[in-house]
């Protein structure tokens, strides 16, 4: 660790039991909510506090393994998946709902969710009552003790870093490999992204001079290639749908969706290069905010030719120019 990397409190393993004090608190208050009413936003509460606690298991498995840790980490998973469905629905179905006004042919797509909603709602309420705090606990506070016996500060600090460094450099990895005509490139960039985001979240206070906004401006990255996840989420179920009844035109619904995707994908490629500010390229490199201004080059990104056409064009007609700090390339 560089000398001006040093952690700035006082004890890596004080942060990570404050942490998991923390998100357990959470996940307990957000799985009570759920079990009161699985509305849209409570469903939506209860996953991001089930997968801040997830992020942090996967950590504290790397600086205080467990046997434990595996079990529990297989219980959330298991929870995030048995809520997939519902989650989705109920996020189309209030998009759907509050374009309808603009779109009236959206009425026939908004009851098919409508019942599909109310259809997975009597499954996964049943489900979620399955869910109990107290089954979890036993293994949350032996994660707890194993902590208190951790020996090696310095190690445990070093350590912390180096799985955040390794978070960082699989979201590199599928960034470079997203090609924006091939939704499930950016899906996938999406999912290590957040990860590497709710680590950042635990570990940044052990690293000198972090800049506070820097958490704000990973959740709005994370909310941009959010919108995008919606928008391809809404078309294929579209698509579903329609396979089901053609007994409407469903081209004006298409069309408005296909320009919604452009928009939001054109958003993402406007601040995609912000993924550099977020953390140091690897373990020798200084963090991003104590290196200076980096020298910007050109590379290109794979488009569709949709695109917005005031973007300037390189070539291939399916690729638009992208300026990316350091040493970045997309392929």
């Amino acid at each position: 660790m560089k000398e001006d990397e040093e952690v700035v409190i006082d004890s890596s393993t004080s942060l990570l039991i404050e942490t998991l004090e923390k998100r357990w608190k959470t996940y307990r208050s957000e799985l009570k909510r759920c079990h009161k009413e699985p509305s849209e936003e409570a469903i939506h509460d209860f996953r991001v506090a089930t997968r801040r606690l997830l992020a942090l298991v996967d950590m504290l498995r790397e600086v205080s393994p467990h046997p434990r840790l595996g079990k529990l980490r297989r219980i959330f998973l298991n929870q995030l998946d048995g809520l997939d469905d519902l989650r989705d629905t109920q996020v189309m179905l209030v998009e759907v709902t509050e374009t309808l006004g603009d779109l009236p042919e959206l009425a026939p797509f908004q009851e098919y969710l409508t019942k599909r909603e109310k259809r997975l709602l009597r499954s996964t309420t049943k489900e979620i009552k399955t869910f109990k705090s107290g089954r979890v606990r036993p293994r949350i506070d032996s994660a707890r003790k194993a902590l208190f016996k951790t020996e090696d500060e310095n190690f445990q600090r070093k350590t912390l870093l180096q799985i955040v460094d390794d978070a960082y450099e699989t979201s590199m990895r599928r960034f470079r490999r997203i090609e924006t005509a091939q939704p499930g490139t950016i899906h996938r960039f999406r999912v290590a992204f957040k990860k590497f985001r709710y680590m950042v979240e635990t570990v940044h206070p052990l690293v000198k001079d972090f800049p506070e906004d820097n958490l704000k401006h990973l959740h709005d990255y994370q909310g941009i290639l959010g919108d995008i996840q919606d928008v391809d989420m809404i078309l294929s179920t579209f698509d579903e749908f329609m396979s089901r009844d053609d007994s409407y035109n469903p081209e004006p619904v298409r069309r408005f969706y296909q320009q919604r995707h452009t928009e939001v994908v054109n958003a993402f490629v406007e601040d995609m290069h912000l993924i550099n500010t977020f953390w140091r390229p690897d373990l020798e490199s200084p963090f991003p905010w104590n290196a200076g201004q980096s020298q910007q080059k050109t590379t290109t990104l794979k488009v569709p030719a949709s695109l917005s056409s005031d973007q300037e064009r390189d070539g291939d007609k399916n690729r638009i120019k992208v300026e990316l700090p350091g040493n970045l390339s997309v392929h």
